[in-house]
């Protein structure tokens, strides 16, 4: 699971919080510890992961994988803060469905059913909620996906932000794909499924945070269908996939090459993104690399089903503008670095700080 989602299932032994080593230096939480970048791999690494008793024996990833009763299956948590409640392209109830089944989804994982817990803020219009639970029954029905259970909390006025989500979701394990960062190799292709950036900068302008006018609207969806697509045209030589949520792109590749011990080379160009994205990373001196999205899908292909993964994903619709945007290599630098045009090259970070706040 990706840093600051939910966290992989484990058993805890006895004594074993007395044993955890906690590394985690911050003397508060700050709102850069949500943020999905360095300060919340920190605070999930440092402190969480030990004192919680979670499982290290593999990279933290976006969903639990388990079987029972030899059925293979896939399991995940999140949570959802996002202000404005609704936005341009979506709101909070779709984006609490979508934004479980993607971390299903890009576990290899066809989702199946969803928890769903309702905080709920004194003083909110039940008009509002209403819309907000139809959204969320609509969006979980388009998918097939069957919303099981739940909770409901009403806190007092000012705690909230009118409304938030909590999920957990499970999932049934395609047979057709094996996604992990060991199986990450030199040569593979780096995909994405389409332009970046738009929720996080789609947030912002409903929030009217930057003087800007743009036709501009949030990606929410389901990643589903593209997962699918790429399994069915490429299989196994899916090697890794991640929905780039918060932190955006730089962030989920900069976890993988940390985690695989490779590197990564992009090729900016070939990055897609929206002139009105770019026209306001340029304006908060932002990189879209770094812009959170809500419905595209990252993955890293075998270099000889690359241009098949591609296709397959141009056919699903919404997905014309997916590219190849750069290649796994051999240096062990552990660094993700961008190519432009003019052949200079620049590393790109993880997120560091808090620049989108509550955008999911």
């Amino acid at each position: 699971m990706r840093v600051a989602d939910g966290l992989p299932l484990a058993q805890t032994e006895p004594g074993h919080e007395a044993r955890a080593r906690v590394r985690f230096q911050d003397p508060r939480i700050e709102m850069a510890h949500g943020a999905g970048g360095t300060a919340s791999r920190r605070l999930i690494e440092g402190l969480v992961v030990p004192l919680a008793g979670v499982s290290t024996h593999a990279p933290l990833a976006d969903a639990a994988y388990l079987d029972i009763a030899g059925t293979a299956l896939a399991f995940t948590a999140d949570s959802f803060v996002v202000r404005p409640l609704r936005f341009n392209g979506g709101s909070i109830g779709e984006l609490a469905v979508y934004g479980t089944m993607n971390d299903l989804a890009v576990s290899g994982a066809r989702p199946m059913a969803l928890l769903t817990t309702l905080v709920i803020e004194a003083g909110l219009s039940t008009q509002v909620l209403e819309a907000e639970l139809r959204a969320l029954g609509e969006a979980a029905a388009r998918h097939g996906v069957a919303i099981v259970g739940g909770d409901t909390k009403v806190v007092e006025r000012g705690k909230a932000d009118g409304l938030y989500i909590t999920t957990a979701g499970i999932g049934r394990l395609d047979s057709r794909l094996t996604v992990a960062a060991s199986r990450v190799q030199a040569g593979d292709r780096v995909l994405v499924s389409g332009p970046i950036g738009d929720h996080g900068i789609t947030i912002l302008l409903a929030r009217g945070d930057i003087d800007l006018r743009a036709d501009l609207q949030s990606d929410t969806r389901s990643v589903w269908p593209f997962v699918e697509a790429m399994a069915e045209a490429a299989g196994s030589a899916v090697h890794w996939m991640r929905d780039p949520t918060r932190g955006g792109v730089a962030t989920a590749l900069n976890e993988l090459v940390r985690d695989r011990g490779l590197s990564i080379a992009l090729d900016e160009d070939a990055v897609p993104v929206r002139d009105e994205v770019r026209g306001a990373c340029e304006l908060l001196g932002l990189d879209p690399l770094h812009i959170a999205n809500e419905g595209q899908v990252l993955a890293v292909v075998a270099a000889a089903a690359a241009d098949a993964a591609l296709a397959a994903m141009q056919a699903v619709p919404g997905g014309e503008q997916a590219a190849i945007i750069g290649q796994v290599r051999e240096e062990r630098l552990r660094t993700v670095t961008v190519v432009s045009a003019y052949g200079g090259t620049r590393i790109i970070d993880m997120l560091v700080g808090d620049p989108l706040p509550r955008i999911c």
